[in-house]
């Protein structure tokens, strides 16, 4: 091991390591020239408000430099690539062993995969039915990949593993039969050039396109629209006045065939959709929805067979595998990994997920505690775990079991570094890196790097106003009265069991419980499908319904803060009205970055590229034409009160609140995002950088900016995820104004200073899972603090300071 000249070995042992991490200079997005040592085999929590830089610290510098590190060691064509994604901007770093960064990513995990693989669980079920299974009298040994849907050995031949199977059907092909082919009674077929092309060849092939389709003969229509056939011919196009077309060879393609290919193969997004509209979707009759061969299915274990097994909540997974007797020693010894692999996750409060549930219905939190639970069990030690808001989506009780889990990491000699908000996680951690004073410029220094205690004497610091604050008085405000309330009636769903509830409107309605209790599926499904439906209906007490989600403002750097709140389109305008871009003669669109014209053409105005990895996701690196700028020279000679258009684009919401502050158009939607704490961002800033919390925040600021009159409904699920404490107070305000303007907001939430201040509580649960879905209590927060059935009570009586 080398040393840097700077790092201090231990008297007498020359090569002892350096006990800390040492960051010399480190200048990632807002970080000004950070030097900070943090000890390694600690848990360090690094705390700040929201765009302070405490994951540009965490992720954007220790990170990213253990992962340039690592791809330094393993091949030469690595080296290339980190010249294209750039090191990050630091001097130096020492002391820093490689890392595992446990990131609540923003890229969906794909369709096939489910709880059980991420946890590898999957991997350890099908051994045991392979080795240890009850075979049919006479049948062979299957290996383990044939219980896997996602090997050809396995899968059902008739829906290809996925359990479910897409037809279509003349009907949907053709929904108007009175059309002729010529007037476009394939309403499945391609637009366009494509379309005209297939309807020509019919057309050479004999078939009559001008008849309409009802009138064709049976076998013409089947043919036409189902044959797998591909005959080429070769076609004379009709002579247009303006050109001459030379004759070509053409291939038939029949709809269901154009249909299915594009469904299946297509990137496009809008494509698929299309497809999608010609398919129904029903389980598979051969496997019944359980996407396995017959042979992998006439196998048990405890009387069951996998896909039964696999679609219990892994807390009666475990119970069953508990009392199975062994039939041999390899059952004996696959029963206890698995029990092994299930404990962890029980733990994390995820007890009531199936094997089979999929990845994407998972939140963002769920995951990454997922991948938490499995790194328990890899058994890896002196590496850094990089986490990212472990305790996202998690009731006060389940964040007890996650500080162990986090405290384990760390007995088995490794370090553990938290981006957290969470003031119990905080007070749990043996060392305390806060990033501020406030966000974006204002913020990119440490305050304080230490044990949690010593951080109370640092004045500028907003975590320690908060984490040393005095307990409440236990003076609760006097709760709002309801105008009316929307009753729901013997709801079934999910693990929702009969349930009956009435959300009072005209207040602020906190919806509580455990992980998994059903709290989402009561708001986010229940509650807003039967709102959605009622919108019209005379009489019914709300006229808007609005769904605040985390879901990501746009997949691609190509979707920004200014596009989305529409302030874009104010910016482009003053920028066309510029002398010279009159001069030029130059319309709105010159200054997009989305269309030709006044974009750059290398990156296409994305301002990335972007670099594809072998085995690793792909990565943007700047674009080398534009340097990042998304615009060509010549737009770039137009300015506006002496900025260019991608100058504009690079100010912070705050900047631009004064550099604008005379457009009123656009000095609503900027007030807007500053008051709900986003001063921070930058205008430009790709969706793909931005947080849930922070894309919750901006749909939510967009609502803020176009304030009805109407009486509107507020649905979030979880709004203070991500966010400081001193943020929560901010946005808060924002939800209670929208309150005393005479709207109703619901939300699900786990932070109890939240829930205090909310005019009605209701509690689901008691647990997760089958064990939730019931509602344990429902009133105003003191009323359900004193509860003696809710697992919320306890919290939520401190919270009150009762």
């Amino acid at each position: 091991m080398h040393h840097s000249p700077d790092t201090p070995a231990e008297p007498g042992r020359p090569d002892a390591p350096d006990p800390c991490v040492r960051v010399r200079g480190a200048r990632e997005h807002n970080l000004r020239g950070v030097d900070v040592d943090i000890p390694r085999d600690t848990l360090t929590v690094f705390t700040g408000v929201s765009g302070s830089g405490k994951s540009s610290l965490a992720f954007g510098t220790l990170y990213a430099e253990a992962q340039r590190r690592y791809f330094e060691s393993v091949a030469p064509y690595a080296r290339r690539l980190i010249h294209q994604i750039g090191a990050p901007k630091v001097d130096s770093v020492t002391g820093l062993p490689p890392a595992v960064s446990l990131e609540q990513r923003r890229s969906a995990p794909g369709s096939r995969s489910s709880v059980g693989t991420v946890t590898l669980l999957s991997n350890s079920l099908r051994m045991l039915y392979s080795r240890a299974g009850t075979y049919p009298p006479g049948a062979e040994r299957l290996d383990s990949d044939a219980f896997s849907p996602n090997t050809a050995a396995g899968a059902c031949p008739s829906c290809h593993g996925l359990g479910r199977i897409h037809r279509t059907s003349e009907e949907l092909l053709v929904p108007d039969p009175d059309l002729s082919i010529r007037q476009g009674a394939i309403a499945a077929w391609p637009g366009a050039w494509q379309g005209k092309n297939l309807r020509d060849i019919l057309d050479v092939l004999g078939h009559d396109v001008d008849r309409p389709w009802r009138e064709l003969p049976a076998e013409d229509r089947e043919w036409i629209l189902f044959t797998e056939e591909q005959p080429v011919v070769t076609v004379h196009p009709v002579r247009e006045a303006d050109r001459i077309q030379r004759p070509y060879q053409g291939t038939y393609m029949s709809a269901h065939r154009y249909v299915m290919r594009t469904f299946s193969d297509t990137k496009s997004a809008t494509l698929r959709a299309r497809a999608e509209k010609f398919l129904t979707d029903a389980p598979c009759p051969v496997c019944e929805g359980r996407r396995l061969r017959p042979e992998a299915l006439a196998v048990t274990f405890a009387g069951r067979t996998i896909a039964e097994l696999a679609a219990l909540a892994l807390g009666d997974l475990d119970d069953v595998l508990a009392a199975a007797p062994p039939a041999d020693e390899a059952a004996r010894v696959l029963t206890g990994d698995l029990r092994a692999r299930i404990a962890p996750v029980v733990e994390l409060g995820l007890g009531y997920l199936s094997l089979d549930r999929t990845a994407p219905s998972l939140s963002a939190g769920e995951l990454q505690r997922l991948r938490l639970a499995t790194q328990l069990r890899s058994g890896l030690f002196g590496v850094v775990y990089v986490l990212d808001e472990p305790s996202a989506g998690l009731h006060p009780a389940d964040t007890e079991a996650l500080l162990g889990v986090l405290e384990r990491l760390k007995r088995a000699g490794n370090s553990v570094f938290v981006v957290e908000h969470h003031l119990d996680v905080v007070r749990r951690a043996d060392w305390v890196v806060d990033v501020g004073p406030l966000a974006g410029e204002h913020g990119g220094r440490v305050l304080y790097s230490g044990p949690p205690a010593e951080l109370a004497a640092v004045a500028e610091s907003a975590t320690a106003r908060h984490l040393f604050a005095p307990p409440p008085s236990g003076r609760a405000r006097t709760p709002r009265t309801a105008a009316g309330g929307i009753r729901l009636s013997g709801v079934e769903r999910h693990n929702l069991r009969g349930v009956d509830v009435e959300f009072p409107l005209g207040v602020f309605t906190a919806v509580t419980g455990v992980s998994g209790s059903g709290k989402s599926t009561l708001v986010g499904q229940v509650l807003a499908g039967e709102v959605a439906g009622r919108l019209a209906e005379p009489g019914f007490p709300v006229r808007r319904l609005v769904e605040v989600d985390q879901k990501p403002i746009g997949r691609t750097p190509r979707s920004n803060l200014a596009t989305y709140t529409g302030l874009f389109d104010v910016v482009r305008k003053l920028f066309t009205a510029a002398p010279e871009a009159r001069a030029r003669g130059w319309k709105a669109g010159r200054f997009s970055f989305n269309v030709p014209g006044g974009r750059c053409e290398t990156c296409q105005g994305e301002g990335f590229v972007s670099v594809e990895l072998l085995f690793l996701p792909s990565t943007y690196a700047p674009c080398p034409t534009c340097a990042g700028a998304r615009y060509n020279a010549e737009t770039l000679q137009v300015r506006y009160a002496g900025l260019t258009i991608a100058e504009v684009l690079g100010l912070t919401v705050e900047a631009a609140a004064g550099f604008f502050a005379e457009v009123p158009a656009a000095a609503r939607s900027l007030r807007a995002l500053e008051e709900i704490g986003l001063g921070y961002l930058r205008l430009g800033q790709p969706a793909t950088e931005l947080s849930g919390g922070e894309a919750q925040r901006i749909k939510l600021a967009t609502e803020l900016q176009r304030l009805r009159r109407d009486h509107t409904l507020y649905l979030l699920d979880e709004p203070t995820t991500g966010l400081h404490p001193a943020d929560v107070r901010v946005l808060l305000r924002q939800l209670h104004g929208l309150v005393d303007a005479g709207h109703s907001v619901v939300v699900v939430e786990h932070d109890m200073e939240v829930v205090a201040g909310a005019d009605w509580v209701v509690d689901l649960g008691p647990g997760g899972g089958a064990e939730g879905g019931r509602i344990t209590a429902a009133g105003p927060p003191s009323a359900v603090a004193a509860s003696p059935d809710s697992r919320t009570a306890p919290y939520l009586a401190r919270a009150l300071g009762l």
